[in-house]
């Protein structure tokens, strides 16, 4: 039996017709890259800032300070700054973000500028401790600032989960500061 291709064809187009088009299903989305924000970007970026120039004044603690409460709160925030730090740098990466931070140095509240630390370098003793005291807490009220802005703002999942671990530090941490002074 031979099948004439021409009847073949109007066949398939009237039930085509008929029928309606084909429908096909929708493509899911490939998961691709996070999806950064300008929040998220700004946001890692200041806090890779703040978080590097705060490292040099809390490793004088140690050998500067009095207070044994204060180099156990320095020594605390190191640890979970250094923690941060890798997340941070994890995300700018992931991010794209240029090698050249334009936040690094800039003054802003909270940040430790190359003049604060040339000034702590120089003292000990109590005189230490006010400095390092201040600059602390200083940092750690504007980092938990930022870390609500970017709660309410961000919108790649992991910084603004990573925005909500440092409340949590930050909050339980000034605590602790508030109880040693």
């Amino acid at each position: 039996m031979n099948a004439n291709p021409r009847l073949l064809v109007a066949a398939l187009a009237l039930g085509l017709a008929a029928c309606g088009s084909p429908t096909v299903p929708p493509v899911p989305p490939s998961p691709g890259p996070p999806a950064f924000g300008g929040t998220d970007l700004a946001w890692i970026e200041i806090n890779i800032a703040m978080d590097e120039e705060l490292l040099p004044l809390l490793d004088l603690a140690p050998s500067h300070g009095r207070s044994g409460a204060l180099k156990a709160t320095s020594e605390q925030v190191k640890t979970f700054t250094n923690a941060e730090l890798a997340e941070l740098r994890q995300l700018h990466d992931e991010a794209g973000m240029p090698a050249e931070n334009q936040h690094k140095g800039m003054p802003m509240p909270g940040m430790v500028t190359p003049e604060l630390l040339t000034r702590a370098t120089g003292l000990s003793g109590a005189a230490f401790d006010e400095v390092l005291a201040t600059s602390v807490r200083e940092h750690l009220e504007q980092g938990h600032k930022l870390a609500l802005s970017e709660q309410s703002a961000g919108a790649e999942t992991r910084t603004k989960e990573l925005a909500g671990r440092i409340i949590e530090t930050r909050e339980a941490t000034l605590k602790d500061l508030q109880k040693d002074s």
